[in-house]
């Protein structure tokens, strides 16, 4: 990809030009202009590994842990090799620009994006973006810092208005942003869909101009999110750089035109948004990558399957049988656009037979789904055409049963479910198509079997040419596919355990359906096929409880998945799947020898943790995720993960309870910047764990903390001595905290700005050392003077393992008040 001469370049396009520049040319793409040497660069999702292009019969792709995972490391240096791992991924995408990552914040634990991010502390969440940041940059891709800002929950997320005191937008909510841009300097930010204090932020000058570019002195690229401007002139004017995805929604290139010629709107304002288009695609030129390149899974090696094991293993927080509805499913990433086709995944049934050398006793226990379990990712199914697991997909311009079907593409995936928006064909006319996908089934067990359809488009399924299910005659609106598909329509038949099945959906594109739909995103078509065994649960559990007494020991796997926790919706509460805690309940009375492993993005309601005698937090886990697992079970891994989250004890506890959801299109943080910690310390509000915890096989000792201050270089320095005392080699995270002493407004009890993470053999003793912005861990947003503060006064550094474990503390004064801003 050639390199430009910005200037040039500018001075040189026609008015046309400049406005299709400031637009994606489609979903993934930037405008050219090839008469000038301008290419189109290509950006891709995301937070947590490089998706690609599609979302179906996409090319797989390395999944990393969710960003709660990634940041219960604590560990900067492996973060920076996953962005730079993310990178590699980036290239083998033909990638230029990588949608990620996302740094918004947990006001409580029920936002449906909350797995995404990395933690309800700023300094945390902040630090770890900077570290992927730079390993991503460091390798040539550009990285998208998102959702800038407020972007904390999916209810109404688009029209929702977050009210936000300065205060707590400066200290909490832009904080990490500002962070990231002091130690990282991302290329682009990504726009966020709301509204703050009545103002899309998407369109405001003062969030894009006034303290991103004037205060913190960024000069990169502002992207909107997909679908996520509103407005043509004031966008332009106040600095959204790129609308996407394209074609444009808002910048018609008669439009804006017409504004220039009028003088409604000045063509300076346009020429500062295409410049920064062009130099973030000249920045991508240092990648080599050509423009529209191919994509490919070359990636997939024993080195990135060895660093995804590394990052998964370190994120978990702690004859035998495995029981419960996560053990032989892999829930490797959430939902939306963290979602992606991994590489292969690793469930935590596969990885523990094989550390056994057999295959371990296992009940389900009960189920733990929201719609039925993917049809073509299930064991039973088989592709008819490849012998392999999987469906196999014809497209074709006449719906079934025509007398003369025009074929015109075909393709065999295991992936469920089809989320075809981004799919096109030269065929295609007016975007209708109809897809005929065929599976054979073959049961291991005889029983009832229950089938299921939603369709954002039409659909009837087959059974060796018997309808079961018809979503196509008589449809209901559901809420599935961002609010663009029907309800869940189910059917059941009859199977018996070693007989093959043909099962066979008839599929039709959104157009073909009569549901009228007022969604944001406009789909082509999308489609959920459902499969699972009919069963009793309490059945289940009674064969689970008889299955744990039966043995020395018992691993139950439970959580949630992307199901659950997913972009366009929200939990309505923090309970587990449906029966997941009467399972736990009983299995742990019936042998109390049980690990318990939850895997989930954020906090669940555990209301029988005081009869556990372990439990392993394993989030969700990426590629790698059963085998991180079975790593920590068998001791191959000592577990160093700690909390990224505070753990309520229940939903009623947490900071944004009474006011997490919108009323009236108005969303009120009400917590202010006592979010996560912050509000449980000021309380004294217990909870079941706090942030910062986590649990090793071996000890350490924190001693000897020296604290010095440099007011006139900005820096409060200290140091600690770290002891293992243990007998297996581990690590510990060294967390810093800062308390006002005597405090002139306000504060937090303390509040995290540092850590460092330090691996120790046993009895091996090391200097852990911190040198930190004076100004960054002592000040606060003073709201009159509209600046920062740093007062004069007592301060205290206090060292501890968790934020509830605290075990020195230092003070050190500040001898002279000082304002300032920027970063």
């Amino acid at each position: 990809m050639a390199d430009i001469d910005v200037e040039k370049v500018l001075s040189e396009l026609t008015l046309a030009e400049k406005i299709g520049l400031t637009s994606g040319s489609d979903f993934w793409h930037t405008y050219k202009v090839e008469r000038l040497g301008v290419p189109s660069i290509r950006v891709s999702d995301g937070p947590n590994g490089v998706r690609g292009t599609q979302f179906v019969n996409g090319v797989p792709a390395a999944c990393f842990p969710c960003g709660t995972g990634l940041a219960a490391t604590f560990n900067k240096d492996l973060l920076f090799k996953a962005g730079a791992l993310m990178a590699e991924e980036a290239k083998h995408k033909s990638a230029h620009v990588i949608l990620g990552p996302t740094t918004n914040m947990q006001r409580g634990p029920l936002g449906g994006r909350a797995f995404e991010s990395f933690s309800e502390d700023p300094h945390l969440a902040g630090m770890a973006s900077a570290s992927i940041i730079n390993g991503m940059q460091d390798s040539d891709i550009a990285a998208t810092l998102k959702h800038y800002v407020g972007n904390d929950l999916e209810h109404e997320r688009n029209a929702s208005d977050s009210i936000i005191t300065e205060r707590a937008l400066r200290e909490i909510y832009l904080e990490p942003f500002r962070l990231a841009v002091k130690y990282a300097d991302p290329k682009a930010f990504m726009t966020s869909y709301n509204k703050i204090n009545g103002e899309h932020v998407s369109q405001s000058h003062k969030f894009l101009e006034e303290i991103l570019r004037k205060e913190w002195g960024w000069d990169g690229l502002v992207m909107s999110d997909w679908y996520g401007a509103y407005t043509d002139k004031e966008s332009i004017k106040n600095g959204l750089d790129l609308e996407m995805p394209g074609p444009s929604a808002l910048r018609n290139a008669t439009a804006i035109s017409h504004m220039i010629s009028s003088r409604e709107l000045h063509v300076k304002y346009l020429d500062d948004r295409v410049r920064n288009v062009l130099n973030l695609i000249k920045w991508c030129a240092k990648s080599g990558l050509e423009e529209r390149g191919p994509q490919d899974r070359d990636n997939d090696t024993p080195e990135t399957k060895a660093l995804l094991n590394e990052i998964a293993s370190e994120s978990i927080d702690e004859t035998i049988a495995v029981i419960g509805p996560n053990a032989k499913y892999s829930a490797y990433c959430g939902g939306g656009s963290a979602s992606l086709l991994a590489y292969s995944t690793s469930t935590p049934f596969d990885a523990i037979t094989e550390k056994l050398g057999k295959a371990p006793e296992y009940a389900v226990g009960c189920y733990a789904h929201q719609a039925l379990p993917g049809f073509a990712t299930s064991a039973l199914t088989k592709n008819p055409v490849t012998g392999e697991p999987g469906i196999n997909c014809k497209f074709y311009n006449e719906p079934s049963g025509t007398d003369q079907r025009d074929q015109f593409d075909e393709f065999n995936i295991c992936q469920s479910p089809m989320i075809l928006f981004d799919y096109n064909h030269p065929k295609i006319t007016d975007e209708i198509y109809y897809m005929d996908v065929t599976g054979i089934v073959t049961p291991e067990e005889s029983g009832e079997y229950e089938f299921s359809l939603i369709v954002t488009g039409t659909a009837q399924l087959f059974v060796d040419g018997k309808l079961v299910i018809d979503n196509k005659t008589s449809q209901i609106q559901g809420d599935g596919f961002f609010g663009t598909g029907t309800i869940e329509v189910k059917g059941s038949v009859p199977m018996v355990a070693g007989k093959s099945y043909e099962v066979k959906i008839e599929f039709g594109s959104a157009k073909t359906s009569p549901l009228s739909r007022q969604a944001v995103i406009t789909f082509g078509g999308a489609l959920g096929i459902g499969m699972a065994k009919i069963i009793d649960d309490q059945e289940e559990i009674e064969k689970a409880v008889a299955l744990a007494k039966s043995v020395d020991k018992v691993v139950l796997l439970i959580g949630l998945n992307f199901e659950w926790e997913s972009e366009g919706f929200d939990r309505p509460n923090m309970d587990l799947p449906l029966l997941t805690n009467d399972l736990v309940k009983a299995v742990l009375e019936a042998n109390p020898n049980t690990v318990i492993v939850n895997q989930s993005g954020s906090p669940v309601e555990m209301p029988w943790l005081s009869k556990s005698k372990a439990l392993v937090q394993a989030w969700y886990g990426g590629n790698e995720a059963g085998n991180a697992i079975a790593n920590v079970l068998f001791g191959d891994v000592n577990p160093s993960g700690k909390l990224s989250l505070s753990w309520p004890l229940k939903n009623v506890d947490n900071p944004a309870y009474l006011n997490f959801k919108t009323v009236k299109g108005r969303v009120l943080y009400g917590e202010d910047i006592y979010i996560g910690y912050r509000y449980y310390d000021k309380l004294q509000k217990r909870v079941a764990f706090p942030f910062g915890y986590g649990l090793s096989y071996t000890s350490f000792d924190i001693t000897d903390l020296k604290v010095n201050v440099d007011e006139t270089n900005d820096k409060l320095i200290a140091s600690v001595q770290v002891k293992n005392t243990g007998k297996l080699e581990g690590a510990e995270t060294v967390q810093l905290y800062v308390s006002q002493k005597e405090q002139t407004v306000d504060r937090p009890i303390k509040e995290l700005k540092g850590f460092e993470k330090v691996t120790l053999k046993a009895g091996e003793q090391t200097t852990v050392s911190f040198e930190l912005s004076l100004k960054d861990s002592a000040s606060y947003w003073d709201e009159y003077q509209e600046q920062w503060s740093l007062d004069a006064g007592s301060y205290e550094v206090q060292v501890g393992k968790s934020s509830d474990d605290i075990v020195l503390f230092e003070d050190f004064k500040v001898e002279k008040t000082k304002l300032w801003v920027g970063i």
